[in-house]
């Protein structure tokens, strides 16, 4: 006797509005329609960095996290849905690798690149800026978006545990521990995050912000599951977990000073302060046991733990340049503007 399948749950967020064609056909489907998907040559007429593609590309991903209400959780492994997965992926990843083509560079050299700082910290990067100018309202908005990673942090590189061994497993199992709360629930890096969401008034589900936000924002997360759900990707997962850590400690440190000046509350500080000693420990972890123990196994991934960090960099500075553009005009960089008391808002 067959059993019968499980009931849709709403664990997760609900399925978000489309922004084109290929987004349209994936959520349909995922809610159980018979519509026909788009075909490879559709897709590759598709922006590799719109919102079309990255909305579609993240509605696929989310399937691997908690999913969307009413979404039939076996949908996670629909053949249609993982082969049109297969061609938005390649589709990004051949943008990515025209667009951060360095050859020859080693893994040491472009860590070393991220830790280059402006020779005057004239707001040139997203929290140079809201260290010493944001409002806010740009605060928020920065939360909003960023709570599409912080709410999952850590959660698509522990997909690279089983993948590795040896020093590189201890070194991330280690790491991993620590974003998990050391084993006390309250301290998971995703709980803070939710606890500085609510001190600005933010709403903390799951997904909530997933419409408002733009693709550039869309694409720094679809990076991170496209390496977790590959082995073939694990060495870039790394770079990409390295290039976090490494770049974590400063960027915090001036994001705790900005919610510290604008007044944006206790909890929004602490996630912060909690980054700045935590990932800098992180970071000497991360390059002697993670990335040393790895290329001692296999020397061979080197140049994707390159592609991996330069990737990251790449996604990121888009990212800031698109949140940059609107806030120094006074507009909101997201879809739809958070509503909240006048000097929670942007002006106008």
């Amino acid at each position: 006797m067959t059993a019968p399948p499980p009931s849709p749950a709403p664990v997760g967020p609900p399925p978000p509005r489309p922004r084109g064609d290929i987004s349209s056909a994936v959520v349909a489907v995922a809610k159980g329609g018979t519509g026909e998907l788009p075909t490879s040559t559709e897709t590759g007429r598709a922006d590799p960095y719109g919102d079309d593609l990255q909305l579609a590309l993240y509605s696929l991903y989310e399937l691997h996290y908690w999913g969307f209400e009413g979404v039939d959780p076996r949908r996670e492994w629909d053949p249609r849905l993982l082969a049109l997965r297969s061609t938005l992926e390649d589709h990004f990843v051949d943008a990515l690798r025209h667009d951060v083509a360095r050859a020859g560079r080693s893994v040491g050299e472009a860590l070393d690149d991220l830790l280059l700082e402006p020779a005057r910290d004239d707001g040139t990067g997203v929290t140079h800026f809201l260290q010493h100018h944001g409002e806010l309202w740009q605060l928020r908005e920065y939360a909003a978006i960023r709570s599409l990673y912080h709410l999952k942090e850590a959660d698509p590189h522990a997909w690279v545990v089983p993948r590795l061994r040896g020093r590189a497993k201890a070194g991330m199992v280690a790491v991993e521990f620590d974003e998990f709360g050391a084993g006390r629930a309250e301290d998971i890096h995703a709980t803070l995050f939710a606890n500085l969401m609510a001190d600005l008034g933010l709403d903390t589900a799951y997904g909530h912000y997933l419409d408002a936000a733009p693709a550039e924002a869309l694409a720094t997360v679809n990076l991170m599951s496209l390496f977790g759900l590959h082995r073939l990707w694990r060495g870039a997962l790394v770079g990409h977990f390295a290039s976090v850590e490494v770049t974590s400690s400063p960027a915090s440190r001036r994001l705790a000073r900005a919610m510290n000046r604008t007044g944006a509350g206790p909890a929004a500080e602490r996630f912060y302060d909690e980054h700045v000693e935590a990932d800098a420990v992180h970071e000497q972890v991360v390059r002697r046991e993670v990335i040393g123990g790895l290329l001692a196994d296999e020397p061979g991934l080197e140049p994707d733990l390159v592609f991996g960090i330069d990737a990251t960099a790449e996604l990121d500075r888009r990212l800031d340049a698109t949140l940059l553009k609107a806030w120094r005009r006074g507009r909101s960089a997201l879809k739809t503007p958070l509503t909240g008391p006048p000097q929670s808002r942007p002006p106008g």
